[in-house]
């Protein structure tokens, strides 16, 4: 089977009841019923859209962001590919043990951390050290590196994480990240970090949130969408003229390795501001449902979880067996799974997604058997994979391997 090209979303029935039928017969293959939630992830769904994102990207790398993925085997594929490089980490614990394994000896830290085991760990060995870089936005970061370390011999490589918010009207629209957002201040960290020894100032990175989180064409929601799409314009601009007057004040302390910015919902337009030297994407590869309604990339969904029908509670109802994979973030339906194979399913709006059990309501349900799967996707990217020791890799209509999650590597970040 050639590779699919993403050219957007499943959009009829009869394409869903086509993958519907593609992941039961790649299941049936593995003999004994599997463990559910079964989790599956297209190889050739991951592999167009690695392909798609570094298209966008171009020629600017891509960072991988792993905490859309947290499986090593998919880590190192996403790496694999031409025009990615690095990992944008989301703990230092995460960071240091990536390194550990061999998987990546590029990893910048995309949050800032407090963890002092962590801390002493990374001083402690100059291969790590050399291999890690932390994300800082405050002094105080600075003093918990120092507080673990006797003397300043093993270099720690620091990046400043930039606030990427809209000012508008007064108010700050974007994700609450860094209190770092005038030149000003960014220069006065940057001045504390350079003359602190032991402290290499490497990077910046300014993720705007707002601009890459956010989708702006949904389809039930015209009005929103229209709201959302200025927005994002009018934080681009102001962004690219703020992130220009950081860049050029920061020239006169270091020589900036790396300038990291965007996401998945917006590599074109960070990858298109001269400042910005990579991108960052990861849930772009598994393409959660949160990123079904974007103007600018239509991928392919490569992720879903397969539930077991164990109960026919009445005509046009089946349930199935768990179910309550909820995705972070404000409270709304969006953050619910969504049955996707077969098509026509819907979740009760008096139960939703339920940890034991999720009642499922529509036409589909009077044809489906106790024991059928029924694949859900998730809302949100890498977060599923909490939840599961593996991961069954799919390519074409057949299962190729069995491969550990963090959790399966008995790892919890």
């Amino acid at each position: 089977m050639g590779r699919p090209t993403p050219a957007g979303l499943p959009a009829s029935s009869a394409e869903r009841n086509l993958l519907w039928s593609r992941l039961d017969e790649a299941v049936a293959g593995l003999g004994a019923p599997p463990a559910t939630p079964v989790f599956v992830v297209d190889l050739d769904a991951f592999d167009a859209n690695a392909d798609d994102l570094v298209r966008r990207a171009g020629g600017k790398p891509v960072r991988l962001a792993s905490k859309s993925i947290r499986v090593p085997a998919l880590i190192s594929r996403a790496l694999a590919h031409d025009g990615f490089q690095g990992v944008l980490a989301y703990t230092l614990r995460e960071a240091l043990w990536l390194h550990a394994q061999g998987l990546c000896d590029d990893i910048v830290v995309a949050y800032p951390t407090v963890d002092r085991g962590a801390l002493a760990e990374l001083v402690a060995s100059p291969s790590a050290a050399g291999a890690i870089t932390l994300m800082v936005d405050d002094v105080a970061h600075l003093d918990l590196v120092d507080s673990v370390r006797s003397s300043p011999t093993v270099p720690v490589r620091v990046a400043l994480d930039v606030d990427a918010g809209l000012k508008v009207a007064g108010r700050h629209v974007g994700p609450k990240r860094s209190p770092l957002h005038d030149a000003e201040a960014v220069i006065a960290l940057g001045r504390e970090i350079v003359a602190r020894d032991g402290l290499r100032l490497v990077g910046a990175m300014t993720y705007e949130g707002q601009v890459a989180g956010l989708q702006d064409s949904v389809p039930t929601a015209r009005a929103r969408s229209a709201v959302v799409r200025r927005v994002k314009a009018m934080s681009l601009n102001q962004l690219g003229v703020r992130r220009g007057a950081i860049a050029e004040a920061l020239r006169d302390l270091a020589d900036l390795e790396f300038w990291n910015a965007g996401g998945s919902g917006s590599i074109e337009a960070s990858a298109a501001d001269p400042v910005v030297t990579e991108v960052a994407a990861g849930s772009g590869l598994l393409v959660p449902r949160l990123f079904d309604h974007y103007r600018s990339f239509r991928p392919v969904p490569a992720a879903f979880f397969g539930l077991p029908v164990t109960r026919k509670p009445a005509p046009g109802f089946a349930t199935v067996h768990g179910g309550g994979l909820v995705a972070s973030g404000p409270i709304g339906p969006d953050r619910l799974p969504t049955p996707w194979a077969p098509a026509g399913l819907e979740l009760t709006p008096l139960e939703g997604a339920g940890e034991v059990q999720t009642p499922l309501a529509g036409a589909p349900a009077d044809d489906l058997r106790i024991g059928d799967l029924v694949w859900f996707r998730h809302g949100k990217s890498g977060e599923p994979f909490e939840h599961t020791p593996t991961v069954h890799l799919l390519a074409g209509r057949r299962l190729v391997d069995t491969v550990p999650t963090y959790r399966g590597c008995g790892q919890a970040f």
